[in-house]
Parts: C-alpha cells; structure tokens; sequence
C-alpha cells in the first residue's frame, strides 16, 4: 500500500480529522473513504482493523484510531 486510507462516516469530528489530516499529510499521501457514502468499504475497513471512525490507516498497515465519532457497526446502521 503507498497511501494511507482515512475512514470516515461524515460526522463533525470526523471532517474536522479529516481536514487536519490532509494539513500533516498532503492530500496527495492519504486516499479519503466516507463510509456513509460508500458503505462497500466497510468491510475492507474491518479487514484492516478499523473499529470506530474517524481512523487512519497508514502506508505500513497501522490503524490510528483518532477521537471518537462512532463505531463500525454504528455506521453499519
């Protein structure tokens, strides 16, 4: 994997994470998944180790949980 995946569901921490993580990275180095609109990638989420969202997956397949704006299987619905 070359960039990081940011995971989230479109709630206000997660855009507020979403912005600073694109300030640290570049919005080059990191792929944006909103989950609430592409529900096709929770799995893939799930399969990398996300639990809750806003969460970043990095280049060398570490997930970083960041604050908390909901579970998985909150976004599941």
């Amino acid at each position: 994997m070359s960039k990081s995946i940011f995971y989230h569901a479109g709630c206000p921490v997660c855009v507020t994470a979403e912005q600073d993580i694109v300030d640290l990275a570049g919005r080059g180095n990191v792929e944006i998944v909103h989950l609430g609109n592409d529900g096709s990638r929770i799995t893939e989420a799930e399969n990398a180790g996300v639990k809750s969202v806003p969460a970043l997956l990095t280049s060398n397949g570490n997930v970083l949980h960041i604050n908390f704006g909901a579970s998985l299987e909150e976004v599941k619905g």
